[in-house]
């Protein structure tokens, strides 16, 4: 009786496995960002395969990741994370690696390793968007001459009021050398050099007593929106959202945009592996990546969506020209350079934070 009962209740442990089994914990950054994902992603494929997305935000989910995978606790199947973020993690031995043959072809039966933009698949991670960092600002604070280029943003004269900045190296370093006339196909270069850093500083100094830093996408349009600055360096998606789904005064300026990819991460001994890579899979398809950037403006990494992104959701206005990717507001823009981050990332952050707090 007591192995029959031992018997009954493994059974029935592995019967219930498969059930338990049918969920993704998905942790991304929330906001609008993140509505793209539900709507885009998450909805449909539960409606599809019946397999349960439960959705968590952060304001930068590489963090608990890497938190998760070390302390041995991981609760998160798929997580979104910047470029630089899924190569330093994959570097770590934090990430589990998926197989790009498990990717969906192109509607047209192209590989799906010759329809995804380069870079955009690696050893841990598959793009499933290319976003930017643009300046932008509020066009009721500005009656006559409106700002265009990096350097207007440094211009407190010209144009008078506090900035905001996302607090970090990364991307303010870039932003203050084209500011300071060095053109984007020189800005790497120039940031290798000792001096170069230096040149960089020096412009952050120049506003640095004007700047409200920020750490959460949501913060730079509600900073514009609450008149606490007239001009943001932010996610382009997220002042595209506030300028046409809230009607904020908001305008982009394309002019130096540094531009990057997102895209979704598997975290070493995720809980529901399997049912993982089945939605990295799904939600990395042609047609769920068109209809994200219909929700948010960020382009889809795969060269065959591009042509199914329809109008902004809700409206009759075509999304494309709002892109980061679209060919006209790629003109003077710059390439986040990975290697350049993955090498110095450390040792720039060391130094911003000691500029920060000096």
């Amino acid at each position: 009786m007591k192995h029959s009962l031992i018997l009954t209740t493994a059974l029935t442990g592995l019967i219930a496995l498969p059930a338990a089994a049918q969920e993704v914990a998905l942790l991304s950054w929330g906001g609008a960002y993140g509505n793209s994902h539900l709507e885009a992603y998450a909805k449909p494929f539960e409606a599809e395969t019946g397999i349960k997305v439960v959705m968590q935000d952060a304001d930068n989910p590489a963090t608990p990741i890497k938190a998760m995978v070390e302390a041995g606790n991981v609760t998160v199947d798929v997580a979104s994370v910047e470029y630089a973020d899924a190569v330093r993690l994959c570097d770590e031995g934090l990430l589990e690696t998926i197989d790009g043959s498990i990717l969906a072809a192109a509607e047209d039966g192209t590989a799906a390793a010759d329809d995804f933009i380069e870079g955009a698949v690696t050893d841990c991670f598959v793009g499933t968007d290319v976003y930017s960092m643009i300046l932008a600002y509020d066009d009721s604070k500005f009656a006559d001459a409106k700002p265009a280029t990096p350097a207007d943003f440094f211009d407190l004269a010209k144009f008078p009021g506090k900035r905001t900045m996302r607090k970090g190296a990364k991307f303010n370093l870039e932003l203050a050398l084209m500011a300071d006339g060095v053109a984007p196909a020189d800005v790497y270069a120039t940031l290798g050099t000792p001096e170069g850093v230096d040149r960089a500083f020096a412009k952050l100094d120049s506003i640095k007593s004007d700047v409200i830093w920020w750490e959460a996408g949501a913060q730079p349009p509600q900073l514009l929106a609450d008149g606490e600055v007239t001009m943001a360096y932010a996610f382009n998606g997220r002042i595209f959202n506030a300028a046409q789904a809230e009607g904020k005064p908001f305008k982009i300026i394309w002019d130096g945009q540094i531009y990057e990819m997102e895209g979704w991460v598997v975290p070493k001994g995720a809980p529901h592996l399997e049912d993982a890579l089945k939605f990295v899979t799904y939600s990395t398809s042609p047609k769920p990546q068109a209809r994200a950037a219909e929700f948010i403006s960020y382009g889809p990494p795969r060269k065959s969506a591009a042509a199914l992104v329809g109008n902004i959701e809700g409206t009759e206005v075509p999304m494309g020209p709002n892109l980061p990717t679209s060919a006209e507001n790629m003109t003077n823009a710059l390439g986040s350079n990975l290697d350049f981050w993955v090498d110095h990332d450390a040792e720039l952050n060391e130094r911003f934070n000691s500029w920060l707090a000096g």
